[in-house]
């Protein structure tokens, strides 16, 4: 199959590669849609240790099923899907009880560091176990659907956030996790949100989508001006 292999730092080809292997509990998911996320880009210039050529990456995807292993019998072939960027073991206690982000052996989707390397999402196909996949409506495309995994993170952040109607909330960065989390506060109840970055555009994209305070960090005493606005 066709995928993009960062065959060295600054150089990514597309190139034949092997077909996943799909296990008794994986799914083979058809790539419809992959984001580009800044820690590939960290990856494709060289700035992280944990994507060591060569290597697929990608991790913000969204496809169709169209091979399931023998153990699943729950995921037809077909079926819409995103899955988890990160691959935890299912085994160990943490995952059992639910924690899998606390697995001692978890990977990440497009990752190569000492101790492991996974291929990605930036392929024709990809394979990943069952229990990271989920089903997506017939209605979301599947361009949309690649930002699930970043979505996840904003709304994950407003709701471990005590976030009630008539709250202000500060959102510092204004990037692309930094610009959902503006929206996620705002759906969670926050009635004033501040966004903080360094960048113009990024600060007027965020008013767009409903900050109603900019702050350059460096031209303001961004501590001393939410105290002002916040009567703090």
């Amino acid at each position: 199959m066709k995928a993009l292999l960062l065959t060295e730092y600054k150089n990514m080809q597309v190139t034949d590669v092997d077909e996943p292997e799909v296990g008794p509990d994986d799914v083979l998911v058809q790539v419809e849609a992959c984001g580009i996320c800044g820690s590939d880009i960290h990856g494709y210039d060289g700035s992280t240790g944990r994507r060591i050529p060569p290597l697929v990456m990608g991790h913000e995807a969204a496809g169709v099923v169209v091979q399931v292993g023998e153990n699943v019998d729950d995921l037809e072939l077909g079926a819409r899907v995103t899955f988890d960027s990160m691959v935890s073991c299912g085994n160990c206690d943490f995952c059992r009880e639910g924690h899998g982000n606390l697995c001692d052996n978890r990977m990440v989707l497009g990752v190569s560091c000492g101790d492991y390397r996974r291929h990605g999402a930036f392929a024709e196909r990809i394979s990943v176990p069952r229990r990271i996949v989920y089903r997506l409506p017939d209605t979301l495309p599947f361009e949309h659907a690649a930002l699930v995994e970043a979505v996840s993170v904003a709304v994950h952040a407003a709701e471990v956030t005590p976030i009630k109607l008539g709250d202000t909330a500060v959102v510092v960065g204004a990037g692309m996790i930094g610009l959902l989390a503006v929206q996620a506060v705002r759906a969670a109840g926050a009635t004033q949100v501040i966004a903080v970055d360094l960048n113009d555009k990024r600060l007027e994209t965020a008013g767009a989508l409903g900050a109603d305070v900019l702050l350059r960090a460096d031209q303001v005493d961004v501590p001393a001006k939410v105290r002002e606005l916040t009567g703090g």
